[in-house]
């Protein structure tokens, strides 16, 4: 039998489809995505030419050692073994990197992540319009019947669900702002609509009035402040047509449903996280050591019982990494993502001028101050699914600069990237 890998032509292409079927299939199954993510790796080291890695290594691998530190020092190093399986997720890193050599493949995740985003924010459409009617035909308050079985669409959660449409709207947003041929435009606003709704509806409060909004801030503002004015009405719109629930969600921020929402939790995991890091400032509790620990750290003034709620994490990444790694194992997470915004800033005021390129970089560079806004109220890169659609877009916009580089670029209807000197300008 031929083997179908022999041919170089052929093999790069054969990569390129794992990679993206990975990726694309994160939005609906987590298992499906790592096996094609292990085939992909397998792949790419059988070649070892088609290898790459963004210049992101020596963050990247002091983090993991740190980890594994933090883990053999925990004095239950086996309990830390799920953290240390996650590393494989960083494989996607290698896989996008490696696999993406030009614009238009770029413009297939795009495509992908969007179709199947649709489909998911459908089935959470309906899902919110079933609830709304069975709290109808059992006349339940209708607040307390929908917060307690939120929209999911295909992920396995809501936060889940949340972070991933938030993700794939950023990078929508960023490609119609930025890149898309007036004729699509229509379609791909009415797209973005969709997904803005599914997440209103979904009720995270982290996403839809904290991550979405900085990713979105951040878009306009290298793209046209002015446009600035749009936010404001978009957000009285938004709020004024929305169904009560997400209102009172709204006003729930500061004035929360007794126990219903989760405002005097988030205080209480807060509050215990810092103990937990004062006592453990270097190597942090270990892997996996929140959950088991966490009624040992409780601050004594709090009464019980706690809150309803989910006390197995901190609901706060920065947190999370600092009681389980250190305050040095957060630092190492922060470099990491800082150096990742450097590059691409770096990109941009090098006059990146294709927006088939340029999209994407400020599509990375929203995502991630969408993600770690969200961050502050929830353990979002905790979620496999959520680093790797966001290990997918900062590798993706490393992928883009070394098109740029190389010029193997498109030319598009749009003109080139004139924000892109907006960044040259800057001192």
């Amino acid at each position: 039998m031929t083997n179908p890998f022999r041919h170089a032509s052929s093999f790069p292409n054969v990569v390129f489809w794992v990679a993206l079927s990975s990726m694309v299939s994160i939005l609906f199954s987590i298992a499906i995505s790592q096996i094609l993510l292990g085939v992909g790796i397998v792949l790419i080291l059988s070649r070892p030419e088609t290898l790459d890695f963004p210049p992101v290594k020596l963050p990247l691998a002091l983090l993991l050692v740190y980890t594994i530190l933090a883990d053999l020092l925990s004095g239950n190093a086996a309990a830390g073994l799920p953290q240390i399986r996650k590393f494989f997720v960083f494989g996607v890193i290698l896989l996008v990197y490696s696999a993406v050599r030009t614009a238009a493949q770029i413009r297939f995740l795009l495509v992908g992540w969007t179709g199947v985003a649709m489909l998911s924010a459908c089935t959470g459409l309906w899902h919110v319009f079933r609830r709304h009617q069975e709290a109808l035909h059992l006349n339940w308050n209708r607040y307390d019947y929908y917060l307690d079985d939120r929209t999911k669409g295909f992920a396995s959660h809501w936060m889940t669900f949340g972070a991933e449409q938030m993700i794939v709207l950023l990078i929508l947003i960023s490609f119609l702002l930025f890149a898309c041929p007036r004729t699509w435009l229509p379609a791909g606003w009415c797209c973005a609509g969709i997904l803005w709704v599914s997440l209103m509806l979904g009720l995270t409060r982290s996403i839809f009035l904290l991550g979405v909004p900085t990713g979105v801030v951040y878009l306009l503002c290298v793209f046209q402040p002015r446009t600035l004015v749009v936010v404001p009405v978009l957000a009285i719109g938004s709020y004024l047509v929305m169904p009560v629930q997400v209102r009172e969600r709204i006003r729930s921020v500061v004035s929360p449903h007794a126990g219903l929402d989760s405002n005097a939790q988030r205080a209480i995991t807060r509050r215990t996280g810092w103990a937990m890091v004062k006592a453990h400032p270097w190597f942090g509790l270990g892997p996996e050591q929140i959950r088991p620990q966490f009624e040992t750290y409780v601050p004594a003034d709090v009464p019980r019982p706690l809150p309803r709620g989910w006390y197995g994490h901190l609901h706060n990444v920065y947190l999370q990494y600092a009681a389980e790694r250190g305050i040095p194992g957060l630092l190492r997470l922060l470099w990491l993502i800082g150096k990742m915004v450097a590059d691409f800033v770096r990109a941009l005021r090098a006059r990146t001028r294709s927006p088939e390129c340029c999209y994407v970089i400020h599509a990375a560079i929203a995502v991630t101050f969408g993600v770690m806004a969200e961050g502050v109220f929830e353990y979002n890169l905790g979620d496999s699914e959520v680093l790797t659609m966001f290990l997918a877009v900062t590798s993706a916009a490393y992928a883009a600069i070394r098109v740029a580089n190389t010029g193997t670029i498109l030319d598009h209807p749009r003109g080139t990237c004139d924000f892109a000197l907006q960044y040259s300008r800057m001192p």
